[in-house]
């Protein structure tokens, strides 16, 4: 069973975030796992351990002179993990994000891809479903549940009246939803032993890609600071507050004129 799991590296999040002069989010400083990733790491781990063989392996993109978040998922199990860092990929969209992954996954031809919904730091939640389709694999998304059943993955998605089970064949790319299962922390021997395990660093050119394609296409122009919630309307029902309530729901086009 070989399981490739998409990690990503974000600024700590207990230190106030800042954007740099093209308004891109300030990468410098302590960098952590995303929190999200811890999950999927932790799904991956319990696959081969249930399959009584195999690998879990990491692929991420980013800024490689620091690893730290890296290697904490190493420390939880992981044997290997690579890297593509290149200024080249620095502002990169999702669309983009997911051809550097794909080049580098289909390399070691996994089983199952499992990558969490969305990063902490971006939130588009786009870019798993891109990088199956790139993969031309099947998407099997919002998992709170995964098993592996022969050449099948069968996974459990919730809903408002309980649980969907969706299943597709192997391989397969597999998001995850924070809470599906408890992450393991990291034994002393398992940080010892993150600590000789392999990290790749890839380039652009390492992978073969074609630079042009890769090329930012996207540009913020301006940021704004989120207008501050003013203070409500207080009124003291005098034997009109259901009127002004429903003239207020009116008003906001939550019901049609002329109720009473």
């Amino acid at each position: 069973m070989k399981v490739v799991v998409c990690v990503k590296q974000i600024p700590d999040p207990a230190v106030v975030g800042s954007l740099d002069e093209a308004f891109r989010l300030r990468r410098t400083g302590k960098v952590i796992l995303d929190d999200a990733d811890t999950y999927g790491v932790e799904v991956a781990l319990r696959l081969v351990e249930a399959a009584g063989e195999g690998e879990v392996s990491l692929v991420s993109m980013g800024d490689a002179t620091d690893v730290t978040g890296i290697r904490s998922a190493l420390a939880m199990g992981a044997v290997r993990a690579t890297v593509v860092s290149d200024p080249l990929l620095r502002g990169a969209d999702a669309l983009t994000t997911a051809k550097v992954l794909a080049a580098v996954i289909s390399r070691d031809e996994p089983d199952i891809v499992i990558a969490a919904t969305e990063s902490s730091d971006g939130y588009t939640g786009t870019l798993p479903v891109q990088l199956a389709c790139l993969l031309e694999l099947p998407a099997v998304t919002f998992a709170t549940s995964v098993a592996i059943e022969g050449g099948v993955v069968v996974a459990q998605r919730q809903t408002e009246a309980g649980y969907d089970e969706v299943r597709a064949a192997l391989p397969a790319v597999v998001t995850v939803t924070a809470g599906v299962v408890e992450p393991r922390y990291a034994t002393f021997k398992g940080i010892m032993a993150a600590k000789s395990r392999t990290v790749d660093v890839l380039t652009v050119a390492d992978l073969g890609l074609d630079a042009h394609s890769l090329a930012v296409r996207q540009e913020v122009v301006s940021v704004e600071v989120t207008p501050e919630k003013s203070a409500g309307e207080k009124f003291v029902d005098d034997g009109t507050g259901a009127q002004r309530i429903i003239a207020y729901l009116e008003r906001v086009k939550v019901l049609s004129g002329g109720g009473s």
